[in-house]
Order: structure tokens, then C-alpha cells, then sequence
């Protein structure tokens, strides 16, 4: 692996993207460790400790690196992004005129990326008058006065914009996605203080024995999980397609054959964020709005809320486990029938003059591809939900809370494995050996 990064930088152009890369990266955790002005940041603070013993907004700050904690001018981040590359998505199936542009190649793909982007500007817009408003209702701003609103509207709008555009700067002139690299390098900031406090909670303190077989336990969870996502992420179902001969003239065309690869995780970690940010939703809401209530939507709170799950003194809360699970299931067969059409795929074989063998052109491949589907879709949903109940379970259990649970783990290693196969690429161009020979 070293022998492969110091080949790597020998090759200027992939030094160049590597440093462009670390560099917008470095920018952005300093731009997180700005505070948004008119924040009375400590005060804040202190309002958010209190909320992160349930878990409200431990999704939300998971995903910004501790920006949304420190309130910072990046406390937003990529998250309006996120949900306005969602909206376009599901947007792209109900309206026609931007699946046209998702068929028409290049140019309508940049059409549906600058509708993106103003949509994300909107969204960080919205997301940041309601928070000002909540803050100065709370009491959180140096000095109850409309300017502060407006500077703290006009900086949380601002640096999401700006993130997104380092996102996109990252995508052209650096290595991998990025908005997905933004995403991965605010979850890595969070795992040493994560791993710090599982030492603490379980090992300092205790005798020598309970310490190792706690650190060791530990570790093979984690370990567990990792590999656990390697292979749901790499595994695939790979479809034979034949292509028949044709003879024009003196020359023969076609006769080849080619496989379709159908992944097991073919919603990847969508599912889980849809389901969570369901569940999240009105916690958030009801807690910027100051409710402190204790009658029936308390209640149905704590069924919403994560943190209470699995606690053996409060089981009948793990209910909106399984409701939970549920959804988790529903939104992989649904995100992949968004993503995934088998007509479409059974209708460009025949036109191309392809059929999988054993199985007729058109409709019977339709439904043979739509059956191998959904089997392979529930197969990808049970692995993901086991990777996203395991560390609700040990937080339930043993109050194991951390921020890089199944979603984080998800995001982290399939972007660190597309990132690498970008770089393999490009070193394999230029006749080095790569990261997948070591």
C-alpha cells in the first residue's frame, strides 16, 4: 500500500489532484471550527449536550464532522445537497421532462445538476431562517436583534453553498466524488473522539482482565461491521447475456457476450437515510420549536427516538425498532425500482440484439430480471439492516453511543473503494502497479 501511494505521487497530474484534494479538505475543517456570527456559541452548546443524550440531532451532526455541535459558518454542510440530489431523483420519475434529461446524455445531465443546485440553495435557505428564528427565540444569539437573524441566515446559507461548490471543484480537478469525499472526511473527524470515548466508558477504569476482553470485543465489532460492508457493497449477481450473429455483406457483427451486474446493496445506504430522516423529522422539529410536553406526542416521540430502543428497562419503546426495520426494507425495493428498470433493460437487449440464454427477448426477461431482483434486494436489505440495528443495539444495551454506525460505516467504505478503483485507473493508464495487485 505505501510502495502503491509513493508511485502515485510520482505521477505529476495524480500528485496534483491528490494535494488539490487534501487541500479543500483542510479548508474545509477549519471552516468548521468557524463560529457563525451572533451565536452565543457556548450557550448553544451547552442546549445541544443536553439533546444528545437522546439522540436528536446526533444524525444531523454526525453527517456535518461536528459542524451543526460547534455551530459553525459549515453547520448546514452538504445536507441540503443531499436531500436536493433526493428530490431530483424521485422528481425524475413523476415528471417527464427531467427523465428526458437524464436520457439525453451530457447536456441533460448538467441541466438536472444546475436544478440541484438552486434547489440546494432554497433548502439552505429555509433550513437556515427556521433555525435563526428557533435560535433567537431561545435565547442563543449574543443579543436578541434582527441583524444577528439575518447574519446567521445569510453564513449558514453561504457555507453550504460553498461546500457544495467545493464538492464540485473536488469532483473536476481532484480525486472521486466530492461531495461524497465532503460527506466521508466529516464522519472520519468524528471517529477519534468516538473511539476515545468507547475506551473510556469501557476500559479505563477497569481491571486488566475486563479491559482487554472489553477492547478486544470492541475491536472485533468494528472489524466485523467493516468487513460486513466490504462484502455487501462488492457483492453483485451477474446476469450471461449473448448477443446473436449477424451477417451484413462478407462481415459477421455480434456473437459476443457480455454480463449484467445486478449489486446486492443496489439502494446502498439510501434506504437507511430515508427510513432515519422519517423518524428524525418531527423530533427535530418539536425540539427548535421548544415543545416540552409529556402528554400522547411525547410518547409517540420516544417510539420515534433511536436512543430509546432496545433499553431493557423501556422495551416496549423498540417498537419503532421494528417499524424501523419495516421501512428499511420498503425503501430498498422501492429505491432500486426508481433507479432499476428491467423493461428498460429487457427492451435495449432485443433491440441490440441480445438475450440471456435459456430465457425469451422482451417481456419474459423483463420479469426473469424483475424475480432475480427481488431476491437479491431482500438479500442486500437484511445485510443493511443488520448493519444499522447492531449499533442501535449496543447503544440500547450497553450505552455504547457512536457516530459511525451502519450509515457512516456504509458511506465511508464505498467511498474509499470507489476513490481507490478512480485511482487504480488512472495509475493503470500510465503502466503502475496499483492498490488491487498488493
Amino acid at each position: 500500500m505505501f510502495t502503491t501511494i509513493k508511485n502515485a505521487f510520482k505521477i505529476k497530474d495524480i500528485r496534483m489532484k491528490l494535494l488539490f484534494t487534501f487541500f479543500m479538505l483542510l479548508v474545509i475543517r477549519l471552516g468548521s471550527a468557524i463560529p457563525v456570527p451572533g451565536m452565543n456559541v457556548s450557550v448553544f452548546q451547552d442546549w445541544f449536550k443536553e439533546l444528545s443524550e437522546n439522540n436528536a440531532f446526533g444524525f444531523m451532526d454526525r453527517f456535518t464532522g461536528g459542524s451543526f455541535e460547534n455551530m459553525s459558518i459549515l453547520a448546514l454542510n452538504i445536507t441540503p445537497y443531499i436531500t436536493s440530489s433526493i428530490i431530483i431523483q424521485l422528481l425524475t420519475i413523476a415528471i417527464p421532462k427531467f427523465e428526458e434529461w437524464q436520457r439525453d446524455g451530457e447536456d441533460g445531465r448538467k441541466k438536472l445538476a444546475a436544478l440541484t443546485r438552486y434547489i440546494t440553495v432554497v433548502l439552505a435557505l429555509i433550513e437556515s431562517v427556521a433555525m435563526a428564528i428557533g435560535f433567537y427565540r431561545s435565547g442563543f444569539l449574543v443579543e436578541k436583534s434582527p441583524l444577528y437573524v439575518v447574519e446567521i441566515v445569510a453564513a449558514l446559507t453561504a457555507g453550504s453553498a460553498f461546500l457544495m461548490w467545493i464538492g464540485e471543484r473536488i469532483t473536476d480537478n481532484g480525486v472521486g466524488n466530492g461531495i461524497s469525499i465532503v460527506l466521508t472526511i466529516n464522519i472520519i473527524s468524528r471517529m477519534p473522539s468516538d473511539l476515545s470515548s468507547l475506551f473510556t466508558q469501557f476500559v479505563t477504569g477497569k481491571s486488566i482482565a475486563k479491559g482487554v476482553v472489553s477492547a478486544i470485543i470492541i475491536i472485533a465489532i468494528i472489524v466485523a461491521m467493516v468487513v460486513l460492508v466490504v462484502l455487501l457493497n462488492g457483492a453483485e449477481r451477474r446476469i450471461p447475456v449473448q448477443y446473436a450473429k449477424k451477417i451484413q455483406g462478407r462481415r459477421t457483427y455480434g456473437g459476443n457476450h457480455s454480463e449484467i451486474p445486478l449489486k446486492v446493496n443496489t439502494a446502498g445506504v439510501m434506504p437507511i437515510i430515508f427510513a432515519m430522516s422519517l423518524f428524525q423529522f418531527p423530533i427535530i422539529i418539536s425540539q427548535l420549536v421548544g415543545y416540552k410536553g409529556t402528554g400522547a406526542w411525547s410518547e409517540i416521540l420516544k417510539y420515534l427516538n433511536q436512543s430509546y430502543w432496545c433499553e431493557p428497562s423501556n422495551l416496549k419503546y423498540s417498537i419503532g425498532l421494528v417499524v424501523y426495520v419495516l421501512l428499511l426494507i420498503f425503501f430498498a425495493y422501492f429505491y432500486t425500482s426508481i433507479t432499476f428498470n428491467p423493461l428498460e433493460i429487457a427492451d435495449n437487449m432485443k433491440k441490440q440484439g441480445g438475450f440471456i440464454p435459456g430465457i425469451r427477448p422482451g417481456k419474459p426477461t423483463s420479469d426473469y430480471l424483475t424475480n432475480i431482483l427481488n431476491y437479491i434486494i431482500f438479500i442486500g436489505a437484511i445485510g443493511l439492516t443488520i448493519i444499522g440495528v447492531l449499533p442501535i443495539f449496543f447503544n440500547g444495551v450497553f450505552g455504547a453511543n457512536v457516530s459511525f454506525g451502519g450509515t457512516s460505516l456504509i458511506i465511508v467504505v464505498s467511498v474509499i473503494l470507489e476513490t481507490v478503483k478512480q485511482i487504480e485507473s488512472q495509475m493503470l493508464v500510465r503502466n503502475y502497479k496499483g492498490f488491487l495487485d498488493d
